[in-house]
């Protein structure tokens, strides 16, 4: 099956050829570059092709529903061509109304190439669950304002207020992108104001700033007794504030011993920028403990049924919770909030904390031409803040 990236990086040769997606689409490449839908049937025992248009004036969802017109058309007995050549002897133009499920999969397509695999994953989950079971099958333009508000509402009902928020996000996204392809005119979400939804009570996560509590957690996690990979990555957890999914998930070409740095790539990251923490010497000889335990895994942390798989963040909390310290006292989510208040009442500079724990800056124009990357002082104070620990403990 083709995707819009094949589609798109298909290169003219000396001769024509066609590559095959599903169900008898084809798409023809020719020697001058024009690359033309193709649809392979069998009528009356004859094999014959159908053209059904150039991409990409025709993309591949288009050519996928023409293709399924013609299939429907061959099911009751009725030749495509002939159909085909009636309707422009009759003047005939049989206009589509492209539906929310069709404009939300080319939505989700153009973008996919963007996004990291599990955000890309958790959103279509989401938009499953809670607008395609609703919207699949109802033309994009005949959306109004009143049917949204009654999918959210169902969100609502259940409690869910941030999945409100996000799904509301989702379904903007998409009408928007339908009405700068021309197919609906307005996004009738924009006509919801806010007031007509409850209000999502701030989440802070939970963490502790209390010297004494912090080296009690401290010790408890000194001694944990679980998996391998859960009890190294719990254990560094605090000493690089990274999010619990990229230190979960991080690679060992991302550890560079020689620079005493960690880089992470920009697609792994929620800010979606190269994020760099400096090693300081505890969180290398933690990082060299696990690297003399040599199991041929990409991943520093690999899981315990396969070294093809990471461990998952909820194994970290899990961890924590294990270890007697409740979801009320800390998440691994908060040790970053435990570094940036302290670090902060310690005197670093603020701009130095922010961009350790890789934050946008507040000030859009300012994040956008503040290129400082403070790195002297950031592992600087990467070290002082392990050193910090370590007398906690």
């Amino acid at each position: 099956m083709l995707n819009n990236t094949q589609v798109k990086n298909l290169k003219p040769e000396p001769k024509l050829y066609r590559v095959t997606d599903t169900n008898g689409l084809v798409i023809e490449v020719k020697p001058s570059g024009v690359k033309a839908w193709r649809y392979r049937y069998r009528f009356d025992g004859k094999a014959t092709m159908l053209a059904l248009g150039n991409y990409p004036k025709v993309t591949l969802l288009e050519a996928r529903r023409l293709r399924d017109e013609v299939r429907l058309l061959l099911d009751q007995g009725i030749n495509p061509k002939e159909a085909k050549a009636a309707s422009v002897a009759q003047g005939v133009e049989v206009v589509h109304k492209p539906t929310f499920g069709e404009m939300y999969t080319e939505w989700y397509e153009h973008n996919y190439d963007s996004w990291t695999y599990e955000y890309a994953k958790d959103l279509n989950e989401r938009c499953e669950n809670h607008l395609l079971i609703h919207l699949k099958d109802v033309p994009i333009d005949d959306i109004a304002a009143m049917d949204m508000l009654a999918v959210f509402k169902k969100i609502e009902a259940r409690g869910t207020l941030n999945m409100l928020k996000k799904v509301r996000g989702y379904a903007s996204r998409v009408f928007r992108y339908s009405v700068g392809v021309g197919k609906c005119a307005i996004d009738p979400t924009r006509d919801l104001p806010s007031d007509v939804f409850k209000k999502e009570k701030p989440k802070s996560y939970a963490t502790t700033i209390v010297p004494e509590e912090i080296g009690r957690i401290l010790r408890k996690i000194s001694v944990y007794g679980g998996h391998y990979s859960v009890v190294m990555a719990l254990k560094i957890a605090p000493y690089v504030f990274l999010r619990p999914h990229e230190l979960a998930g991080l690679r060992w070409r991302e550890v560079d011993f020689a620079s005493d740095m960690i880089t992470i790539a920009a697609s792994k990251m929620k800010m979606k920028r190269e994020h760099l923490v400096p090693m300081s010497k505890q969180v290398k000889a933690l990082l060299l403990e696990v690297k003399g335990l040599d199991v041929g895994s990409e991943y520093v942390f690999p899981g315990a049924r396969s070294v093809h798989n990471h461990i998952t963040a909820e194994s970290l909390r899990g961890a924590l919770r294990r270890l007697g310290i409740s979801k009320d006292e800390l998440t691994t989510h908060g040790f970053r909030h435990m570094a940036s208040t302290l670090l902060h009442e310690q005197g670093w500079l603020s701009d130095a904390i922010e961009r350790q724990l890789s934050h946008v800056e507040d000030n859009k124009v300012k994040g956008a031409y503040n290129k400082a990357l403070h790195l002297d002082v950031r592992k600087e104070m990467m070290q002082a803040w392990a050193d910090y620990l370590d007398s906690l403990v």
